[in-house]
């Protein structure tokens, strides 16, 4: 039986945010974490923050290339995956500086940028699933195995269908639905590996203040980090859920598709 100690993570988007404080967790409970980061330094600044059981590891989910050297790595490290958390993704391409408001209303399905939602579709749905097929095989090495992905209340259909939600006008294009086709691709590989050692999770943080919202969300990183933690430690959730914190989704964590 598999002891953290010898339990190895993969963090995408590991250097801030959501993502590091969820390393830092992973390494506080034992795992050897690798942080995934776009920018090589950036990740190493944030290991000197995570200790001894955090690794640096350049990994662009857009880049095959970067992808294929992070699985070469770990797999040259560990001949196996414990845990993949896919976390890496963006709110939109264009300029920086503006509001979440801003960004939104630009990204309204009736006149937004089919490049910019290109753009941001290749990270949070192409990319995030390019990076979940190549560390497969290093997934089904492990005893057990899980696969947990960042996603987002945002991109419940049946949260934005109900004319009650308030938010509902945030769903736009480029982003919100971004959330909602990936939750249908990993529900799809969560059925997919059902009779495999890998389960499948998808977890919203809440609305959560980060580089994604320019930091206007309403709960501090810390806060909204707890719902993604505790899916990333837990291994008794049933493969294919998909949870949010409790002040949002109720005492069973569960948020409807």
């Amino acid at each position: 039986m598999q002891t953290n100690e010898n339990k190895v993570a993969l963090v995408s988007g590991a250097n801030t945010g959501v993502g590091f404080q969820i390393a830092k967790a992973l390494t506080e409970n034992g795992y050897k974490v690798y942080a995934g980061s776009r920018n090589l330094q950036k990740g190493e600044a944030a290991v000197e923050k995570l200790g001894e059981k955090a690794q640096a590891i350049q990994l662009d989910i857009t880049d095959p290339e970067s992808i294929r050297k992070a699985v070469q790595t770990i797999e040259n490290e560990h001949g196996y995956l414990t845990l993949l958390v896919n976390n890496a993704a963006v709110s939109h391409a264009g300029a920086s500086g503006r509001t979440m408001e801003e960004v939104l209303g630009s990204q309204r399905a009736s006149i937004a940028s089919i490049d910019e939602l290109k753009t941001v579709w290749d990270t949070n749905v192409f990319g995030t699933l390019a990076l979940t097929q190549a560390f497969l095989p290093l997934l089904k090495q492990a005893p057990s195995a899980r696969i947990v992905t960042v996603s987002s209340a945002l991109g419940s259909l049946t949260i934005n269908a109900n004319p009650e939600n308030p938010y509902r006008t945030n769903f736009d294009a480029v982003y919100g639905a971004s959330k909602t086709a990936l939750n249908g691709i990993f529900l799809s590989l969560a059925i997919d590996l059902e009779n495999t050692n890998i389960k499948v999770h998808l977890v919203s943080p809440g609305f959560t203040a980060t580089a994604l919202n320019n930091f206007q969300g309403t709960d501090s990183v810390e806060e909204g980090s707890k719902e993604p933690i505790r899916v990333a430690l837990a291994e008794d959730l049933p493969t294919g859920s998909f949870t949010g914190p409790a002040d949002f989704s109720g005492e069973d964590h569960i948020l409807p598709w």
